[in-house]
């Protein structure tokens, strides 16, 4: 029999997505290295286009007792998942792209004379509203949720860690080293973040979703720099 590969997960996985490893002979342990909560927040200053870049900010936005009055508005979104849940709830997406950099470009480009509200958490990234603010874009921020570090001392050894987010890159790194383990990132700005503290063994998904990072662990692409495979 194969030996067993283990992977830690920074986020607890569906139950139907644990089931793919399992059956892959892949040993899972998971563990949520950040935890969300909704914020107080108010909104009495809502511009004529809405933007998300995460499903925390949607699922937020649903609490509200004024969700439906935000439903009238264009949305701007990030992710395929974040547009899904927007598009089951009545919101009308117009444009939606796999990273905020990608986004910003195309408000910029080609929606520049619109005005905006960015619902975000407290940990969001700065390019988005930096490249709005830097080509002059009419938007204001709310802040809808807050994403707290849930650090954990992992003693297994791990052959794999899968990261969903740079906030749990981080979480990780306040009690862990990462050393020959392969990391297994949903997109380019978390595998930055792992760039930024000198980490080398990175597989990337080519599209950002749970289900790609999934299938990037089971059968591994060739990382840049030569032949790899799982026990070497």
């Amino acid at each position: 029999m194969t030996k067993p590969i283990h992977i830690l997960s920074t986020k607890k996985l569906l139950p139907n997505q644990k089931q793919e490893l399992l059956d892959a002979n892949i040993h899972l342990i998971e563990e949520d290295f950040i935890e969300t909560k909704i914020k107080n927040f108010e909104l009495s200053k809502v511009n004529d286009n809405l933007i998300f870049t995460s499903q925390n900010a949607v699922l937020s936005i649903l609490e509200h007792s004024n969700c439906d009055d935000l439903k009238k508005k264009n949305v701007f979104s990030v992710g395929i998942k974040t547009k899904d849940l927007l598009t089951e709830n009545g919101f009308n997406v117009i444009a939606y792209t796999g990273y905020a950099a990608d986004l910003a470009e195309i408000i910029t480009l080609i929606y520049s004379k619109e005005s905006y509200t960015f619902f975000s958490g407290n940990l969001r990234r700065d390019v988005l509203p930096n490249t709005l603010k830097e080509n002059g874009i009419i938007f204001n921020e709310i802040e809808v949720y807050e994403t707290n570090i849930t650090s954990k001392k992992i003693i297994s050894k791990l052959d794999g860690i899968v990261f969903f987010s740079p906030s749990a890159v981080e979480s990780y790194l306040k009690l862990n080293t990462i050393k020959e383990e392969m990391c297994f990132c949903i997109g380019e700005t978390t595998a930055e973040a792992l760039q930024n503290k000198k980490v080398k063994n990175i597989i990337i998904a080519d599209k950002p979703s749970v289900e790609n990072v999934i299938k990037n662990v089971i059968s591994p692409p060739t990382p840049k720099g030569g032949v790899w495979t799982w026990g070497k």
